[in-house]
């Protein structure tokens, strides 16, 4: 049962950067607008809160650099993709590409040092203390109550219930339609590209702001991707996509616990790392067919 417990807790801690990075990429792509700039995206979040908050010692302030790092990113794809008409695929391909490079340059002019600067990251939060292994499971970071129990339940309610929501979802199905209807198409995708961008970048910070308190070179290590096959699996559904989270942290965190486990030492540890990917595949090759895709999905969009 402890196994199992710490299992979960695990699962929980893992899945917060996916929960953040999934659920701004379904946001960005039920606008119409691919946005493969998200690895690069929680790249520079993870860094820009983590610079923020070693220079000023404040987390929290780390954490506001991160939300406007993204914003800025995902203002920088819109215009490529929503107002230039950019491929979608390249400028997002691109804009990874950009970030990437410059938050390692960035971090080579900044903190470059004999030894790597750390921050005492984000508390752990302990609201069932008292309570055993079920307290041990509640035992999480501010951002993973934030993300469980904030931001999924209102992207759900913004995207299902709202005004907001059913022009991101029409524009996304019918750009000229829309139009037609009075919704203003470029500025809605600005909105959805932009609060899509800064959850990925706070997905990103999650990593050096509460787990390591430092930043890494590779930090984020294609977690940007699997959110983009994690959308497809949750087939543009914000519960559907959190749960495919929870598969792929789960399977991910079971892998690392294996390694240690008696009987298990003499597997190849690429094996036990390889397995929520295989996961995160098979999921996708049995409820992957036959996918109903928005209406615009990659289609950029000029008024005539």
């Amino acid at each position: 049962m402890t196994f199992l417990f710490d299992l979960l807790a695990s699962t929980f801690r893992n899945a917060t950067p996916l929960v953040y990075g999934t659920t701004g990429e379904t946001i960005t792509e039920r606008s119409g607008v691919l946005n493969l700039g998200i690895e690069g995206t929680m790249y520079a979040g993870a860094f820009a809160g983590f610079a923020v908050a070693w220079q000023t010692g404040d987390p929290l302030l780390g954490l506001l650099a991160a939300v406007v790092v993204g914003l800025l990113a995902g203002a920088v794809m819109a215009l490529l993709t929503v107002t230039l008409g950019a491929n979608q695929h390249v400028a997002g391909l691109g804009l990874t590409i950009a970030l990437v490079g410059l938050s390692e340059f960035s971090n080579r002019l900044l903190l470059s040092g004999s030894q790597a600067p750390r921050i005492t990251p984000m508390p752990l939060w302990d609201p069932l203390a008292g309570f055993g292994d079920i307290g041990h499971v509640a035992q999480q970071y501010g951002l993973t109550y934030v993300a469980f129990l904030l931001v999924v339940p209102a992207a759900w309610w913004l995207l299902d219930r709202t005004p907001i929501g059913l022009s991101i979802r029409a524009v996304g199905e019918d750009p000229e339609a829309a139009d037609a209807a009075g919704i203003r198409v470029a500025r809605v995708r600005y909105f959805a590209l932009m609060l899509g961008s800064a959850l990925m970048a706070v997905g990103g910070a999650f990593l050096t702001l509460a787990v390591l308190g430092t930043f890494t070179l590779d930090i984020i290590a294609g977690r940007g991707w699997v959110c983009v096959a994690l959308v497809i699996f949750g087939r543009w559904r914000i519960g559907r996509g959190v749960l495919g989270a929870l598969l792929f942290s789960f399977v991910y965190s079971l892998g690392l616990r294996l390694q240690i486990m008696d009987g298990w030492q003499g597997v190849p540890p690429e094996i036990m790392l390889a397995l929520p990917y295989l996961a995160v595949i098979a999921a996708l090759a049995i409820s992957g067919r036959n996918v109903a895709y928005p209406g615009a999905y990659l289609k950029p969009y000029r008024r005539s």
